[in-house]
Parts: C-alpha cells; sequence; structure tokens
C-alpha cells in the first residue's frame, strides 16, 4: 500500500511539472531553434524614428532597424510574413525580453555594461554617433567645442543633453551651454525651426532620419562625439543564438546589405554613414 502510494504521488508529482513546462518553459530553448521549429519571431523595434524604425498609417513599419531585423530573421529560416513587430521603447526593452514579450529587440539599442548584466547582446551590427541636428543654413557647429554658448533641447526621458553639459562624452569634455527643455524630438525639431534652439542631439542616426523627414530645412552637422554600438538585445544566456547573429552580421556587411540599407534610409540626409563592419563585442 505505501509503496503505490509513493508511485501515485511521483506520478502526480511529473504530471505537475510536465503542465509547469507546459505553461512556461516547454517551448523552444532559444531564439535559434524557434526559428528553427516555428519560423516565426517576435521582434521588438521602435516606431517613432524616421530612418530607424517607424510606424507608417497602414500599420506597417519601416527603417534601417526594420530592414535589419528581416535580414537576420531570413537567414534564421523566418519568412518575411513569419515577423511580427512588436513597438520596443527605451523603457521597456529589458522587460521585454525578460518577460518573452520578445524574441530579439533591434531598436537604435546601444550596447552597454550598464545593460550586459540584463540582456545578452549579439553585434553590434552598427557604430553610430551621438551628433547635432541644425539649421541648414547654420554653419557655426563643427565640432563639440562650437557648441558653446548655443542653445540646446533637452528632450525629457533623455539623457544625451549630459553627453554635451557635464562632459559624459568621449572625449570627456564638458562645454558651457543653454538647456531649453522640450517633451520630445518633435517639440525639439519645431523649436529649431523657430530659432527657439540652436540645437537637437542625439544619435546621428535619429537625426538623420528627422532631416529626410524635414527636407532642406535641417541637417546633420556631422560633428560626432560619442560611440553607440548598436546590439541585438536577445534574452539573457542564449548564447547559441548571439552567435549565429554575429556570423549574420558579419555576412549582412561582406555581401553588401548593409551599405545598400543605409544607402536608401540615409543618403542625402548629411549623415557620414560608418563602411565598415564594427568589431564584434563577443556573447556572454
Amino acid at each position: 500500500m505505501q509503496i503505490r502510494r509513493i508511485g501515485v504521488a511521483l506520478i502526480a508529482a511529473g504530471a505537475m511539472v510536465a503542465g509547469l513546462a507546459a505553461c512556461g518553459g516547454g517551448g523552444p530553448t532559444s531564439v535559434l531553434q524557434k526559428a528553427k521549429d516555428e519560423k516565426k519571431l517576435v521582434i521588438g523595434v521602435k516606431y517613432d524614428q524616421p530612418g530607424m524604425g517607424l510606424k507608417k498609417p497602414d500599420g506597417t513599419v519601416e527603417g534601417f532597424d526594420v530592414d535589419v531585423a528581416k535580414y537576420i530573421a531570413g537567414k534564421l529560416g523566418v519568412p518575411e510574413s513569419g515577423i511580427e513587430f512588436k513597438e520596443a521603447r527605451s523603457a521597456n526593452r529589458e522587460s521585454f525580453l525578460k518577460q518573452g514579450q520578445v524574441d530579439l529587440v533591434i531598436a537604435t539599442y546601444s550596447i552597454t555594461d550598464a545593460r550586459k548584466p540584463q540582456v545578452t547582446f549579439a553585434g553590434p551590427y552598427y557604430l553610430a554617433h551621438q551628433d547635432s541636428l541644425i539649421r541648414t543654413d547654420d554653419t557655426s557647429i563643427t565640432s563639440l567645442e562650437t557648441l558653446k554658448g548655443k542653445k540646446v533641447c533637452q528632450v525629457s526621458g533623455s539623457n544625451s543633453w549630459k553627453n554635451i553639459a557635464e562632459g559624459t562624452n568621449k572625449m570627456n569634455q564638458k562645454v558651457d551651454v543653454t538647456l531649453v527643455p522640450a517633451g520630445g524630438y518633435d517639440e525639439c525639431i519645431q523649436k529649431l525651426k523657430t530659432n527657439a534652439v540652436d540645437v537637437v542631439t542625439t544619435d546621428d542616426t535619429i537625426l538623420a532620419g528627422f532631416a529626410k523627414r524635414e527636407g532642406n530645412s535641417v541637417k546633420v552637422a556631422g560633428a560626432p562625439f560619442t560611440d553607440e554600438k548598436y546590439g541585438i538585445g536577445i534574452k539573457k544566456g542564449d548564447i547559441e543564438s548571439c552567435n549565429e547573429i554575429n556570423k549574420i552580421v558579419a555576412q549582412m556587411w561582406s555581401d553588401g546589405t548593409a551599405a545598400k540599407l543605409l544607402d536608401k534610409h540615409f543618403a542625402g540626409t548629411g549623415l557620414k554613414v560608418e563602411t565598415t563592419a564594427p568589431q564584434p563585442a563577443g556573447c556572454s
């Protein structure tokens, strides 16, 4: 009788474990495996950055990051029809990966030491730089130093202004500027066009997208002062997928796709695009 009770208990415990696995841990253990088995991926991208990730009125998304996502997914065996794009804001990229709401994040996602404990990064797939968006007729801004005395737009929730005013740039140089608050980059650009500010600053790729949208009224200064290594965010610990995606990124550069995509999205914007593949950061 005792043996029978133990047997029943073991069977029940096994059923419970199986049930838990089905609910939370029974799916693919890696992005690579999911792509192979299901031919589907959920990829987080930005929805509000012209040139990088922008949602169109018809519900589709476009931009350099979006095309990079399609290329990587395709090489993993996932057709474009198998990709679900999900908006990934700066504040929720880590939580989306941890919770499994997305499989990858490709959203101007800089590889930083602060993020590495939470995310496994493949890449970088592009080396961006913080720069300045200025009026087309402004010839005074040619370097970080020449921002001195300028009115710089200070976007709510962004730390880009600190790289100028607090010296957290690669030259460790503080520049005396006047900060003008704004709720977002669209508001900053309106202030720039009406002379309320002299400079809108963030990653040059993002600025280039806005420059292309705005036409001849603004331009990228071409005076960079930080290095931003754009990575592909993966759930922490998925090293197998990271290594495979790094091979795909290398192929994207060697087969000319990266150059074509950069030209497609940034030609004529004033952005000085990088022409060589960035050095892989390594998977951890």
